[in-house]
C-alpha cells in the first residue's frame, strides 16, 4: 500500500471515528501531499486555524489511525498549502474518494457559494500577509442581513460603574480579564439577578479589549443560535465558525438560553474549546450559577466551572444613592438629598429598577415645570407601589370588605375562613377568586391584598390572579361565580 492509498483508508476511518462538528470543521478538506524520507506525512490543510487545531488536539487520534493503517508507527506534519489546479493526479473513474484528490476549494472553481470562491483567492496570496480583512467581514450571507457583532453600549464603561460591597469582586475580576485577556481568568463568568450590572461589566470588557485592538464579539445568546440557524440553511457553517472561532475576546450574554438546545450547544461546545485551545478569552453571562442549569450538557458546565465565577448581589442603599447622584450630575439636575434619600430607600435594588423611577421623576418635574421636591417624590413614590390606575370613581369603586364578605357569602364561608391558614379545595378556591377581585376591581397592590389574608405574599397572590386568569377562558363557572359575586356587592352599594 503506498502513502496516497494508506491516507486514503486513514481518512475514511477518521471520517466515522471522530464527532461530525470536529471532522467537518478541522479535517474535511485535507489532502494528502507527501511522504518525506524520514517517513513523515505531509497533510495540507486550508488555513492556519485547521492547521494548529489537527497538530495539537487531534494529532494523537490521526498519528493511531494512520499507524494502525500502515502497521508501524508514523508521524505527520500539517501544513497551509494550496495545490495548483494541473497538478492534480489523474483518476480512472469519477468515483474516487475526497481524500483522494485536493478539495475544490482549493482551486479555481466555478462553485457559486461565494465562501469557496473567496478561500479559493483567498490561498493565492501568501500566508504571511496581513492585508486581508477576515473571512466574516468579507463575506455577507446571502438575502439575510447580519447583526452586528458588537452592540456596544458607550455608557457602561468601568468608570461609570459603582463599586459596592455587593460587586466589587466581579469589578475586579473583569478589570483583571480586560487588562489581561486570557491569561488571568479564562473562561470568567458573572452571575447573578436582573439589573445588577453584569451586561455593564462585560460590556466594559470589550470595550477595553476593542482599545488594545483585540477583536472583541459580544452576543446574547440567541444571536449565536441565530447566526447558527442562518449558516446552517444558507451552508455557511465554515464562514459561521471562523467567525466566532477568530475571535480573541468572546463575550456570551445570558448563557443560559443555550440550556436545552442541543444543537446550539454542540457549537458553541466547540468553539468554546477551539477558543481556550489558542489561549483566547471566553465571557460568560448568566442569571443563574452552571449548576442550577439542569438541562445544560454536563460538558458544557465542567469547562464554565473550570475558570472563575463571581456572583453579583443586590445593591445596597449606599450604592443607590451613589447612583443616583451620577445620574443628577450626568444630567445637571439639582436634586435635593432628601430627595435622592427617599428615593433610594423606596425604590427597586436593581438599576433598571431604580432608573425607571429616576426617569419618570426627572420627567414629570420637566413636564409640569414643577421642583423635584420630596412631596411630589413621595406621590410618584406611591403610584410605583400601586401602578394600576382605574376609570372609576372612588364612590363607585367596591371596598376590599365588601368584596371578601361577597365572596364569603357566595361559598357559604366566613370571613375568618379566607383570612386563616386552611387549605381546603373549596376554600382555597374562593381565597382565589377574592384576591383575583379584589386585583381587579380596586387598586390596592399585591402586598396590600396578601395583609387581608393573614399576611400572604405578593407571589402568591399572584399566583390566585394568573390560575384565575387562565380559567376564564375555557372554565364558564368561574365567569358566572365571579359575575355573581360582583352582583352581590354591588347591590350593597
Amino acid at each position: 500500500m503506498n502513502a496516497q492509498d494508506a491516507w486514503n483508508a486513514a481518512y475514511g476511518q477518521l471520517e466515522l471515528q471522530l464527532d461530525r462538528a470536529n471532522f467537518d470543521t478541522w479535517l474535511r478538506d485535507a489532502f494528502f501531499i507527501c511522504e518525506e524520507e524520514n517517513g513523515v506525512y505531509v497533510i495540507g490543510v486550508r488555513n492556519s486555524y485547521a492547521r494548529d487545531m489537527l497538530q495539537h488536539r487531534l494529532y494523537r487520534n490521526i498519528r493511531r489511525v494512520l499507524s494502525d493503517v500502515c502497521g508501524v508507527d508514523v508521524e505527520l506534519r500539517f501544513e497551509v498549502n494550496r495545490p495548483v489546479a494541473k497538478d492534480l493526479p489523474a483518476h480512472e473513474n469519477g468515483n474516487t474518494p475526497s481524500a483522494n484528490k485536493q478539495p475544490d476549494l482549493f482551486v479555481d472553481t466555478q462553485d457559486d457559494r461565494p465562501l469557496f470562491k473567496l478561500l479559493a483567492q483567498r490561498n493565492a496570496i501568501t500566508e504571511t500577509d496581513n492585508t486581508l480583512p477576515p473571512l466574516y467581514e468579507q463575506i455577507r450571507r446571502p438575502g439575510y442581513a447580519e447583526l452586528p457583532e458588537n452592540d456596544l453600549n458607550p455608557d457602561h464603561v468601568f468608570d461609570r460603574f459603582v463599586v459596592s460591597g455587593s460587586n466589587q469582586m466581579a469589578y475586579e475580576a473583569a478589570r483583571a480579564v480586560a487588562e489581561n485577556p486570557a491569561r488571568m481568568y479564562n473562561p470568567f463568568m458573572i452571575y447573578g439577578g436582573v439589573g445588577l450590572g453584569k451586561t455593564h461589566l462585560v460590556h466594559a470588557i470589550a470595550h477595553v479589549c476593542t482599545r488594545q485592538g483585540l477583536r472583541a464579539v459580544f452576543i446574547p445568546s440567541e444571536v449565536f443560535t441565530n447566526d447558527l440557524v442562518d449558516a446552517i440553511r444558507h451552508k455557511t457553517t465554515a464562514m459561521f465558525r471562523e467567525k466566532y472561532r477568530s475571535a480573541d475576546v468572546l463575550l456570551v450574554d445570558d448563557i443560559q438560553f443555550i440550556a436545552g438546545k442541543e444543537s446550539t450547544q454542540e457549537e458553541f461546545f466547540h468553539t468554546f474549546n477551539a477558543l481556550h485551545t489558542f489561549q483566547k478569552q471566553i465571557v460568560l453571562v448568566s442569571d443563574r450559577h452552571p449548576r442550577e442549569l439542569s438541562t445544560l450538557e454536563d460538558r458544557l458546565r465542567s469547562r464554565f466551572e473550570s475558570g472563575l465565577i463571581v456572583d453579583i448581589k443586590p445593591m445596597e442603599y449606599e450604592a443607590r444613592v451613589a447612583i443616583l447622584r451620577m445620574w443628577a450630575k450626568e444630567r445637571k439636575i439639582r436634586v435635593d438629598p432628601a430627595v435622592i434619600d427617599m428615593i433610594a430607600h423606596s425604590a427597586s435594588n436593581n438599576v433598571r429598577g431604580l432608573q425607571g423611577v429616576f426617569t419618570q421623576i426627572v420627567a414629570k418635574a420637566h413636564l409640569t415645570d414643577r421642583p423635584i421636591t420630596v412631596e411630589n417624590v413621595g406621590n410618584l413614590l406611591e403610584h410605583f407601589e400601586r401602578p394600576r390606575e382605574y376609570s372609576k370613581t372612588p364612590a363607585d369603586q367596591a371596598t376590599p370588605t365588601q368584596i371578601i364578605e361577597a365572596v364569603a357569602a357566595h361559598f357559604n364561608l366566613n370571613r375568618k375562613d379566607l383570612e386563616g391558614k386552611k387549605r381546603a379545595t373549596h376554600i382555597n378556591n374562593a381565597r382565589q377568586v377574592a384576591m383575583y377581585l379584589l386585583r381587579e376591581l380596586t387598586d390596592i397592590s399585591l402586598s396590600q391584598i396578601g395583609d387581608f389574608f393573614g399576611g400572604r405574599s405578593h407571589t402568591t397572590v399572584l399566583h390566585a390572579c394568573n390560575k384565575i386568569t387562565e380559567s376564564l377562558d375555557n372554565d364558564p363557572n368561574i365567569r358566572r361565580t365571579l359575575q355573581e359575586v360582583q352582583n352581590m356587592f354591588g347591590n350593597k352599594r
